[in-house]
């Protein structure tokens, strides 16, 4: 048998020590990758935007108008919403509702409000204008929300003996939100049953 001309390595001796060196240094491998993990607050921030993202998805819905009180004197027949339509109004990112409501009467033509609602995270819808009050006596032809303006068609009487069922005056009126205020511009039409 022949001798290495080499001195003996200490790695190529399996001793205790050795495996007990090897194990630590392994161990120290794990926990060093155990700490170069994805950052925590990483995946913690992912879930603040998804979060962020569901409340602003629910802020973005636009009120809804069975849920409001309006206020209209009605007694026990309560109200109606006649016609709704969403819109970013105030162009803060966040939707109102526009209603057109009346008392839910069983036959005639009962005069109409126009509403806008709108709704802070979880509470209840709320008005914050009114667009058009029931004692005007006026009902509500065509309606539409559309680029941030408000379209109605009012539709109303020259006098007490003009029959409720045929309004004999009608105006095209619109609403924008300007300076912090709905303005209101429009024209009127009194030719008889005109827009019915």
């Amino acid at each position: 048998m022949q001798t290495s001309a080499l001195p003996d390595l200490a790695h190529t001796d399996t001793r205790p020590m050795h495996w007990l060196a090897t194990a630590a240094a392994m161990a120290a491998v794990v926990a060093a990758a155990g700490l170069l993990q994805p950052d925590s607050s990483a995946s913690a921030s992912t879930r603040h935007r998804t979060t962020a993202q569901q409340q602003h998805e629910e802020a973005a819905v636009a009120p809804d108008p069975a849920k409001a009180d309006f206020p209209l004197d009605c007694g026990n027949v309560g109200t109606t919403v006649a016609k709704q339509a969403p819109g970013d109004l105030d162009g803060d990112g966040r939707p109102e509702t526009v209603a057109v409501v009346h008392c839910a009467a069983g036959s005639g033509t009962p005069p109409s409000g126009v509403y806008v609602l709108t709704q802070a995270g979880g509470a209840a819808p709320r008005i914050v204008a009114t667009l058009v009050d029931p004692a005007q006596q006026l009902t509500i032809g065509d309606f539409t929300v559309r680029d941030r303006v408000i379209s109605a068609t009012l539709l109303g009487y020259s006098s007490s003996s003009v029959p409720s069922c045929c309004p004999d005056q009608q105006e095209k009126v619109t609403w924008k939100w300007q300076n912090g205020a709905f303005m209101r511009s429009g024209d009127t039409d009194r030719d008889a049953g005109a827009g019915v």
